[in-house]
């Protein structure tokens, strides 16, 4: 796989990958100090720490992407990520990220989704489809949940789980423009752009609003990215 380095002279062996690993670990750490600083003087509203660690650990997927990081370290990280967040719902691990105030299994879907899409879409050298499925999560989920949350006044009901069209509404308008920008960087300003990113973003809206146990954080970036993929072949 060509990284997105080779586009500029002189820097294709820059950085090694030591280098690299270290630049994410980096990234990831100062949200993990963002969160942990937000959960230290705003104990009172738990959703945006958790929401601050979801958009921003989200992000790394495209510094995997343009850094051209290796599958193997995506996939290893995703299996630390998993056990340390299945271990976190027994220990007090990561204080904050996992109280959502009901029962759900949604930061462990999130770390097994990155790695799911970083297995299969770096094997086929399309990390653009593992980048959208990732970000159409990030954004879409993460500010559709604030969102809601704050100005959702309007509610409905899917199998038991409240929603809000607030909510929801922003979940299609963050994943459009998720999806709008991966593809519009890949393939350019052409028709199957728009129209693929509309289709994503409201197969994701609809995957979004089904979310028992947080099971929406394994079907949206996995539902959009194949989605997105499958519809890039055929058209």
């Amino acid at each position: 796989m060509a990284s997105l380095l080779s586009k500029f002279p002189g820097l294709e062996s820059i950085p090694p990958l030591w280098l690299k690993i270290a630049i994410v670990a980096i990234w990831v750490l100062l949200i993990l100090i963002i969160a942990w600083g937000i959960n230290r003087f705003a104990k009172n509203d738990p959703e945006v720490v958790r929401k601050v660690v979801h958009i921003g650990t989200g992000n790394v997927i495209l510094l995997a992407w343009w850094l051209d990081i290796p599958a193997s370290v995506g996939i290893t990280a995703s299996i630390l990520a998993s056990a340390v967040t299945l271990l976190s719902y027994r220990l007090p691990i990561l204080p904050g990220i996992n109280s959502v105030g009901r029962q759900s299994l949604g930061t462990f879907f999130y770390s097994v989704s990155f790695g799911i899409l970083v297995a299969y879409f770096w094997y086929v050298q399309q990390p653009q489809y593992a980048a959208l499925g990732i970000l159409v999560m990030t954004w879409g989920d993460g500010l559709a949940a604030l969102i809601g949350q704050r100005f959702g006044k309007h509610k409905y009901k899917v199998f038991g789980g409240q929603k809000s069209w607030e909510g929801s509404l922003t979940m299609a308008l963050a994943s459009y423009l998720a999806s709008s920008l991966v593809l519009l960087g890949v393939q350019g300003n052409i028709w199957q752009t728009w129209v693929i990113s509309l289709l994503v973003a409201l197969v994701a809206t609809g995957l979004e609003a089904f979310s028992f146990l947080g099971i929406d954080n394994l079907t949206v970036p996995l539902g959009s990215a194949a989605l997105a993929y499958t519809l890039i072949q055929l058209l």
